[in-house]
C-alpha cells in the first residue's frame, strides 16, 4: 500500500513538472518576442502546478525548484522596461489580476522584487505589502514555500545600514519589523502542519515536518545578517519577538529547533548579555522540548566564547553568567517534573563544564554545582541507569581533568556525597579514577585530613560495600584495584614526622575494614610507609625532647605489631613473619633490642604455630637465619635463645637436604665478619659437622630407598661452606678437616657411578679449581691454602 502512495507521488511530480516545461516553453517563446501578457499568462498557468496538495514535502520541493528557476528568468524580463514596455507600478497592479491567487502572489513577490530595485518606491511600503498580502495563502505547505520565496528574492533588498535601500525614510527597524512578520506568520504555516494528516500518520507528518524546519530558520539567518541589528536593538526587539513565537506556538519540535537557531546563529556577546532573557524562556517551553540539549549547547558556546577571548571574562561576571544559568537549570528541572535523572545529571555536566572552563578559580561555583547534584540525587536508591552513572563519573571526573591535582578536588565538600549516590561498581571505577589521576600527575597526598577525605572517596576499593559479595568480583580486577590501592599508600607522604604518622594512622584505620582478602595487599605498604619513617626517625628515642615528641620509633614499632598481627590471624603467616623481620631489621637499625625482641618472637611464634607447608617452612627459616645474621643490637643471652631457636627449627624441617642447608646456613649466626661481630669458631663447626652427619643420612636414606646414594652435592655446598670460614681465618676449620671432606666426596662419587649427576660433578670440579687457584696465587692465603691437596 505504502509502495502504491509512492508510485502515485511519483506520478503527480511527473505531471507537474512536465506542466510546468509545457507552460515554461510558450512563456520563453513569449519572452523572447517581448510579449507581456503571453508570458504573464503562461507564467501563471506554470506558477498553478504549485497549487497541488498531493505531494510531499520532498517532492514538492522539486516541482518549487523547477517553477523557482523559471521565475528568476521571468524576473529578468520584467527588470528591463524596454522589453515589455510597462512602467514597473503598473506591471505591479497588472500581475495583481492573475486568476489564482497563488501564481498572483508568487509574481507579485518577483514583481515586487523589481519595485523595490527601482526604488520608485519606498522598501517598506512594498515589503510591507508583500508580506501582509501572503496572508492569502493559509496551505501550510503552500504558504511555507510562497514566504520562502519571498525572504529569498527580498533578502539582498532590505533596508539595512550602508545598504543603497536605506534612507528616505527606510530603516533597519523596518528590515527587522519584515523579517519578524515573515517569520512569524511561516511559524505558524509550520506548526499547523502536524494537522494536515490523519493522526495514523503523525509519526509520518513529523518527518516531513521537520525537512522544512530550516525554511522557517532561514528568516533567523537572514536576521543575524542585518548590519544594523545591534545589542540594543537585539535585546529590546529581536530577542522578545522571536521568543514569543516560540513559547506561543506550544510544539514541541518548533520549540526545540527554533531554541538551537537563536543560539547557534546570533553572536556569543548578545547571548552573554541577554542570558536572562533568553534563560527565563526555558522553563516555558514544552515538557517533552530537550531542553537539556539546548542549553548545553548554549554553555558551550559561552564556555568556547570565554577560551577564545578571556579579556571577556570580567563581563561574564558582571552579568553572572553562572548564577543565572545555575538558576535556570533549577527551574527547567522543578518545571519538567517528569524528566529523567539522567537529563538533569546531563544539565549539571554542562554546567560544570562551562564553570572549569570560564571560572576555573571559583571552587565554590564547582562545589554548588555538585551540591544542586547531590540535591537531586537525595532521596532517591542508587543509580541504576547505566546512561545517568556515565554522566556522574563524567561529573566527577571533570575537576579531577581540569585541575590536574586531587588535592583540589578533596576540598569540594559535595564531591564525595555525589559519589555515594553510585552503584557499588561505578564507585569502584570512579575510584579507579581518582587512584589514577592522583599516580599520572605524581601528586602528594600531604595531610590526613584530606587523606581522610580521598580514603572516604574511594571507600569502594578499601572495603566491601553493602550488597556486594566477594564471589561476583572478578580475581584479577580486584587484584588491580588492590594494587592500585597499594600503590597509592605509597603516594602520601608528609616532611613533618607528627603528620606522617597522622596519616599512616588514619590510612590504617581504614585499610583495617578492608577484610581478609584485602589486607595481604594493603598491609605491606602501610608497613613500609611507617618503616620509612621510622629511619628518619632514627636515634629519637634516647633524646628527651624525642620522648615527648608523639612521632617516636617505639610508638610506631608498637602501631605496627598490632596491624601485622591482623595479618597473621586471617590466616597470612608467611607474610606476617617477613614483615616482622622487616620490623626487627628496623628495631635493630634504632638499637631498640626489647622491641627487636619482641618481633622475632612473634616470627618465631608464627613459624611454629602457623606455618605448615614444608616448603613455606624452608623459606621461612632461611630468612630467619638472614635477618638474625645482620643483627647487632642483641646481648649475648638474648642472640643465644634465638639462635637456638633457629639452629633447633633447621635440624627439625621435613627433607633431609632442607635440613642440611638450614643448619650449615646456621654457621653464619656464629661467625659475624664485622668488626665488633661475633666470631664462635667452635659453635660454626659444630653447625658444619651436624650438616654433614645429616648430608651422610640423606645419602643413605637415598641409598635404600633407590639402591643408590645419590648426587654428593650436599657435600660439596658444606665444602664451600667450610672454604668460606677458612679462609675467613676460623681457627677450627683447618686444612686437615677439608682435605678430608675433599677426600669423602671423592670416596662417594667412585662408590656411586650409577647416578652420575653432571651438575654436583661439574660444582666440585669448580671446587677444586678455585682452590688450585688459591695455591696458585701465593701469599698469605696461598700459604693457608698449600697443605690441601687435590
Amino acid at each position: 500500500m505504502i509502495s502504491d502512495g509512492i508510485e502515485d507521488e511519483e506520478k503527480w511530480l511527473a505531471e507537474g513538472i512536465a506542466g510546468i516545461q509545457h507552460n515554461a516553453f510558450y512563456m520563453h517563446r513569449a519572452l523572447d518576442s517581448n510579449n507581456l501578457r503571453e508570458a504573464l499568462k503562461y507564467s501563471s498557468q506554470l506558477l498553478s502546478e504549485l497549487r497541488t496538495s498531493r505531494l510531499s514535502p520532498h517532492k514538492y520541493y522539486d516541482l518549487y525548484m523547477r517553477a523557482f528557476d523559471e521565475l528568476r528568468r521571468l524576473e529578468m524580463f520584467f527588470k528591463d522596461e524596454d522589453k515589455h514596455g510597462c512602467s514597473v507600478v503598473d506591471l505591479y497592479e497588472l500581475v495583481q489580476h492573475a486568476g489564482n491567487i497563488l501564481p498572483r502572489l508568487y509574481l507579485l513577490c518577483t514583481v515586487g522584487s523589481v519595485y523595490i530595485k527601482s526604488k520608485e518606491a519606498p522598501a517598506k511600503d512594498v515589503l510591507k505589502d508583500l508580506v501582509e498580502m501572503c496572508r492569502g495563502v493559509q496551505h501550510p505547505l503552500r504558504g511555507l514555500f510562497l514566504r520562502s520565496y519571498l525572504a529569498q528574492v527580498s533578502r539582498d533588498k532590505l533596508p539595512d545600514i550602508g545598504s543603497e535601500y536605506e534612507g528616505d525614510g527606510d530603516t533597519v527597524n523596518d528590515a527587522v519589523e519584515f523579517v519578524l512578520q515573515n517569520f512569524a506568520e511561516m511559524n505558524k504555516l509550520w506548526v499547523r502542519m502536524q494537522h494536515q494528516g490523519p493522526i495514523m500518520v503523525k509519526d509520518k507528518l513529523e518527518k516531513e515536518r521537520n525537512e522544512l524546519r530550516d525554511l522557517v530558520g532561514k528568516n533567523l539567518h537572514v536576521l543575524s545578517q542585518i548590519e544594523g541589528v545591534d545589542l540594543e536593538m537585539y535585546k529590546d526587539t529581536v530577542l522578545p519577538r522571536v521568543l514569543e513565537q516560540v513559547v506561543n506556538c506550544k510544539d514541541e519540535l518548533a520549540q526545540y529547533y527554533l531554541m538551537d537557531c537563536i543560539i547557534q546563529v546570533f553572536p556569543d556577546e548578545y547571548h552573554l548579555q541577554t542570558l536572562e532573557i533568553l534563560l527565563g524562556a526555558c522553563p516555558q517551553l514544552q515538557p517533552t522540548v530537550d531542553v537539556k540539549t539546548v542549553l548545553s549547547q548554549l554553555m558551550e558556546r559561552l564556555s568556547n566564547y570565554a577560551a577564545s577571548s578571556p579579556e571577556v571574562l570580567p563581563e561574564f561576571l558582571q552579568v553572572e553568567a553562572f548564577t543565572k544559568l545555575s538558576s535556570a537549570i533549577g527551574k527547567v528541572i522543578a518545571a519538567q517534573v517528569d524528566m529523567p535523572i539522567v537529563g538533569a545529571i546531563t544539565l549539571y555536566v554542562s554546567l560544570l563544564t562551562f564553570t572549569l572552563r570560564v571560572h576555573p578559580d571559583r571552587l565554590d561555583y564547582v562545589d554548588q554545582v555538585l551540591g544542586a547534584c547531590v540535591k537531586k540525587l537525595s532521596g532517591k536508591a542508587k543509580l541504576e541507569d547505566s546512561k545517568a552513572t556515565k554522566q556522574v563519573v563524567a561529573l566527577l571526573s571533570a575537576p579531577l581533568e581540569k585541575y590536574s591535582d586531587i588535592v583540589t578536588a578533596l576540598t569540594l565538600s559535595n564531591y564525595p556525597r555525589v559519589m555515594d549516590h553510585l552503584d557499588n561498581g561505578t564507585n569502584k571505577v570512579m575510584a579507579m579514577v581518582i587512584i589514577q589521576s592522583i599516580m599520572k600527575n605524581n601528586t602528594r597526598v600531604s595531610t590526613a585530613e584530606k587523606v581522610e577525605v580521598l580514603f572516604e572517596l574511594i571507600k569502594g576499593l578499601i572495603k566491601d560495600l553493602d550488597g556486594t559479595p566477594m564471589d561476583e568480583l572478578d580475581e584479577e580486577d580486584f587484584k588491580e584495584e588492590q594494587n592500585s590501592v597499594a600503590r597509592l599508600i605509597h603516594m602520601l607522604y608528609n616532611d613533618d614526622p607528627e603528620e606522617m604518622l597522622k596519616i599512616i594512622c588514619t590510612v590504617r584505620k581504614h585499610i583495617m575494614t578492608g577484610g581478609s582478602t584485602r589486607l595481604p595487599f594493603t598491609i605491606p605498604p602501610l608497613v613500609f610507609s611507617a618503616l620509612k619513617l621510622v629511619r628518619r626517625l632514627q636515634g629519637q628515642d634516647g633524646d628527651v625532647a624525642g620522648e615527648e615528641d608523639p612521632a617516636t620509633p617505639k610508638k610506631i614499632f608498637q602501631l605496627l605489631n598490632q596491624t601485622i598481627e591482623s595479618l597473621s590471624s586471617i590466616p597470612f603467616p608467611e607474610l606476617a613473619l617477613r614483615l616482622y623481620l622487616q620490623c626487627a631489621e628496623a628495631a635493630n637499625d634504632c638499637d631498640i633490642e626489647p622491641v627487636a625482641y619482641e618481633f622475632f618472637t612473634q616470627a618465631f611464634v608464627l613459624y611454629e604455630e602457623e606455618v605448615a607447608d614444608s616448603k613455606a617452612q624452608v623459606t621461612a627459616i632461611h630468612l630467619i637465619i638472614g635477618t638474625l645474621q645482620k643483627m647487632n643490637v642483641f646481648g649475648v643471652e638474648n642472640r643465644d635463645t634465638l639462635t637456638h631457636k633457629a639452629t633447633g627449627y633447621s635440624a627439625k624441617l621435613l627433607k633431609k637436604p632442607d635440613q642440611c642447608r638450614a643448619v650449615y646456613a646456621c654457621s653464619h649466626l656464629f661467625w659475624v665478619d664485622d668488626q665488633d661481630g661475633i666470631k664462635d669458631g667452635e659453635r660454626v663447626l659444630l653447625c658444619l659437622k651436624r650438616s654433614l652427619r645429616i648430608a651422610n643420612a640423606a645419602q643413605q636414606m637415598a641409598n635404600v630407598t633407590r639402591g643408590s646414594s645419590g648426587p654428593v652435592t650436599l657435600f660439596v655446598e658444606i665444602l664451600n661452606k667450610y672454604l668460606y670460614f677458612f679462609e675467613k681465618g676460623n681457627p677450627q676449620i683447618t686444612s686437615a678437616a677439608i682435605q678430608g671432606l675433599i677426600e669423602l666426596i671423592r670416596t662417594e662419587m667412585q662408590n656411586d657411578t650409577s647416578t652420575t649427576d653432571p651438575a654436583s660433578d661439574a660444582f666440585f670440579a669448580s671446587t677444586l679449581r678455585y682452590i688450585e687457584f688459591q695455591k696458585q696465587k701465593g701469599g698469605a692465603m696461598g700459604e693457608k691454602y698449600d697443605p690441601i691437596k687435590v
